[in-house]
């Protein structure tokens, strides 16, 4: 499985004008083939922070969701309202049984 973590960090006000865009990427990418999770979550104690966690079957998979119109116009989106920073952080990853199990 491959795990992406992103911190997008922007200010509340272009978070809230991307807010219909951040939920129409999440929607189409959690459609698309090799994907498990794909979610955006505002961090409570710094709302002008992003973070995206994505899960994907493969690289191939992940690979393809680049090319996918939903990430350009994605793209373009957080292109008319430029974050401070962005990072993305990516691993490959097994599932485990918790402690405890």
């Amino acid at each position: 499985m491959i795990v992406v973590n992103a911190v997008i960090e922007s200010s509340e006000v272009d978070i809230q004008m991307l807010k219909t865009a951040i939920a129409e990427m999440e929607v189409a990418s959690r459609q698309e083939a090799g994907c498990f999770d794909y979610t955006f979550s505002v961090e409570l104690n710094q709302p002008g922070t992003l973070r995206v966690t994505e899960c994907w079957d493969s690289m191939e998979a992940l690979s393809r969701h680049f090319t996918e119109p939903h990430m350009a116009a994605f793209q373009a989106a957080l292109a008319a309202h430029p974050p401070k920073s962005v990072r993305a952080t990516f691993y490959e990853a097994n599932e485990v049984v918790p402690p405890g199990r």
